[in-house]
């Protein structure tokens, strides 16, 4: 009966929260708990491959810059003219993480076969707490409930997607427990990105100018080189593996005789990298992909007051592991616990 009520309301007001959200500003907080609720009860029927046709337009990290996502928008076109593949990472990093998932949940809802939202490396708890996300719900928001709807969501979240049973889409790259794409979909997606293991390797590996694996100083996931890469191309029947996960100054790189490439959708990364953005277009029966690339919007400086923000950045942490981070998080909360 409760989701018969919010499934109502959600697609009543869709089309209103639409308009709030493009306009920079955040819904209301019950309307943002309905959107949450709406989203993962069509996502969580989604597999953990989700199958795209062409017309497809393939993107990258956004980390919260949500001007950058409008103008991505903007330059590849409107949702309900053609197919888009998000690779994760919408929060994080950047200011207005809460408007950015927002944007993405709604379009979600109201064109749901239109839009495929993978999970990324930051869509965690342990993550998001870290670098920015949490922070921004309790300042937008004054309490962290709006947060605990979004890793609900998160757990929610396609793990991968391939175009036409050829270009395999996923965050950050491959595992050495994952040969075919069957052992993909045997996954249990529904929980927090372990710190090992196959789902995390997905989350968080690297390519690397090697032959086999090697360790990733990340402290999760694997590098993986071109022997690899091949392998798992032929084994699996397909042309080209794309994915994020890491920043590229051109926006996006080709490696291993273009048997791979990284898309990076955040321009200019973090209000300061200087990095160019592009997304990745797939056209039925046209063997080569076009890019579209763009810069920063301008009006970003002005908008945002980097007196009021959030301290996303903070130097401690920007070089530490996976491993490192929860170490940090548990001391964090031991010295709050003894203080209380």
């Amino acid at each position: 009966e409760y989701m018969g009520i919010l499934i109502k309301l959600v697609m009543g007001d869709i089309d209103k929260w639409l308009e709030t959200v493009k306009t920079g500003k955040c819904i209301e907080e019950k309307n943002f708990r309905a959107l949450c609720e709406l989203a993962k009860d069509i996502m969580i029927e989604e597999p953990n491959i989700q199958p795209v046709q062409t017309p497809v337009t393939i993107c990258g990290d956004i980390h919260g810059q949500f001007h950058d996502l409008m103008e991505l928008f903007n330059r590849a076109g409107d949702v309900e003219k053609t197919n888009y593949i998000f690779m994760g990472d919408y929060v994080d990093r950047g200011y207005y993480s809460a408007e950015t998932f927002q944007l993405l949940l709604c379009y979600k809802v109201k064109y749901p076969s239109k839009i495929t939202i993978l999970r990324g490396n930051h869509e965690s708890r342990q993550v998001s707490q870290m670098y920015g996300f949490y922070d921004e719900i309790l300042h937008k928001y004054g309490n962290p409930n709006p947060w605990k709807y979004c890793v609900d969501v998160f757990d929610c979240l396609g793990v991968s997607a391939v175009v036409d049973g050829k270009v395999f889409c996923v965050h950050a790259g491959l595992s050495p427990d994952i040969k075919t794409l069957d052992q993909i979909n045997t996954l249990n997606r529904r929980e927090e990105i372990p710190p090992a293991g196959p789902f995390c390797d997905l989350m968080w590996s690297d390519p690397e100018e090697i032959e086999a694996w090697g360790m990733n100083q990340r402290g999760a996931g694997w590098l993986f080189g071109s022997k690899v890469v091949n392998e798992f191309n032929h084994l699996n029947g397909l042309n080209l593996i794309c994915r994020s996960h890491q920043l590229v100054q051109d926006g996006y790189k080709y490696m291993f005789d273009k048997g791979l490439i990284t898309v990076w959708s955040c321009p200019n990364y973090c209000y300061r990298c200087g990095n160019v953005a592009s997304v990745m277009q797939l056209a039925a029966n046209k063997p080569d992909p076009d890019f579209v690339t763009f810069k920063s919007v301008s009006e970003v400086a002005k908008l945002v007051n980097f007196h009021n923000a959030v301290p996303y950045f903070p130097v401690s942490y920007t070089h530490l592991t996976l491993p490192t981070i929860l170490l940090v998080q548990i001391s964090v909360v031991a010295v709050s616990l003894k203080k209380k």
